[in-house]
């Protein structure tokens, strides 16, 4: 059932929780631990989420790895499902991969390059973080209404259950 007077409501259009899978988060140093955590807490205090066709909320969303699905099971604040989507995996791999492998060259240079060199590099983290947030998005359409800032925390999110191995 649809709820098309609070279509337009975003206060209700949005997320209040987020689980992940435990059994698809792979081992992370700590890092990778404090960037999930401040995108879980940066997601709740302010997004946009809005399930297409949907009863407003507040949401619940658990995000998981099934198979080689990424799959968002969305919820209503008193755990009523409101509908679960997969989505293909295979086009975050390279950013993923790309992702992870500034954002170590960005850990390893905060602690002994030149701020410079720092500000370079994390220009260029920055910029693969929003090609992810854009694919995802993309990926979204037409079925979850969400916002640059609400995907790039949950691109983030995405990139922890990404590599479980």
């Amino acid at each position: 059932m649809t709820d098309s007077s609070a279509a337009g409501n975003d206060t209700n259009n949005r997320i209040v929780a987020v689980t992940l899978d435990e059994e698809s988060i792979g081992r992370s140093g700590p890092d990778i631990e404090h960037e999930r955590a401040i995108a879980i807490y940066d997601l709740i205090e302010e997004n946009l989420f809005a399930p297409e066709g949907a009863v407003a909320g507040p949401y619940t969303l658990h995000i998981g790895i099934t198979g080689s699905r990424l799959m968002f099971d969305i919820r209503k604040e008193d755990g009523t499902p409101v509908v679960a989507h997969l989505l293909s995996l295979t086009p975050f791999r390279r950013i993923v991969k790309d992702y992870f492998m500034i954002c170590d060259s960005y850990y390893q240079a905060i602690r002994t390059a030149t701020p410079d060199k720092i500000e370079a590099i994390d220009m260029g983290r920055r910029g693969i973080h929003d090609e992810g947030s854009r694919t995802l998005q993309e990926r979204l359409a037409g079925k979850v209404r969400v916002d640059f800032e609400t995907s790039r925390r949950l691109f983030t999110l995405i990139s922890v259950l990404h590599w479980k191995g």
